[in-house]
């Protein structure tokens, strides 16, 4: 990956802008950064049996719808574990085209992390709807308004014309297995876990 001091730069200048959005800043309650580490899941997701997986999808690249599913795994192994019942997420309806942003992976990710008693939230989903109220909004803040301020993933240009149609399959499949992993894991039961993705050689 590349840009790897993007997420802790972005929790700084989070913190500044809640400082002045408040009277007492002093009285904030204290914030702390976790990241979440869910490579070894997304390989097992997609990497080490992409070529088995991807005909089942019509050859489509759901790479991406991969790495999410990954990453909302571990946010609601991480809210259930530390009592965290809710996860927001950053989507927005202009990025719709990314098979992640859309409305069928948003709702089997949110009823899957309900299972587990986390509810997820896509709070600028409909209001960053348009670039120019979303650039607007960001520069109000003081944020860059262009270029994602992110992370770079390897995969972050690739591709797809996956359907909701081929995501909903994949996320059919996928998600129970997922549950699974998830509850082997919060179970203490990581030998069972661990077999749930196993590696592909």
């Amino acid at each position: 990956e590349r840009f790897a001091d993007f997420p802790r730069q972005r929790f700084e200048v989070a913190q500044r802008i809640l400082k002045k959005q408040v009277t007492a800043p002093d009285d904030l309650a204290e914030a702390t950064m976790v990241e979440l580490d869910m490579g070894r899941l997304f390989q097992g997701l997609w990497l080490d049996r992409y070529e088995e997986i991807m005909p089942r999808y019509g050859g489509k690249n759901l790479v991406c719808v991969a790495c999410k599913v990954g990453m909302h795994a571990r946010s609601v192994l991480y809210g259930v574990e530390h009592l965290v019942p809710m996860v927001a997420v950053g989507y927005t309806k202009k990025q719709r085209h990314y098979p992640e942003q859309t409305a069928v992976f948003m709702e089997k990710i949110a009823a899957f992390a309900e299972r587990f008693g986390i509810t997820t939230i896509f709070p600028v989903y409909e209001a960053f709807d348009d670039v120019q109220v979303t650039r607007q909004v960001l520069e109000d803040f003081g944020l860059p308004s262009t270029g994602g301020g992110e992370r770079k993933c390897l995969f972050c240009q690739t591709l797809t014309t996956a359907t909701e149609a081929e995501i909903g399959r994949y996320l059919d499949d996928m998600l129970p297995r997922v549950g699974r992993y998830l509850e082997y894991k919060l179970a203490g039961r990581v030998q069972e876990a661990a077999l749930v993705f196993p590696p592909g050689r």
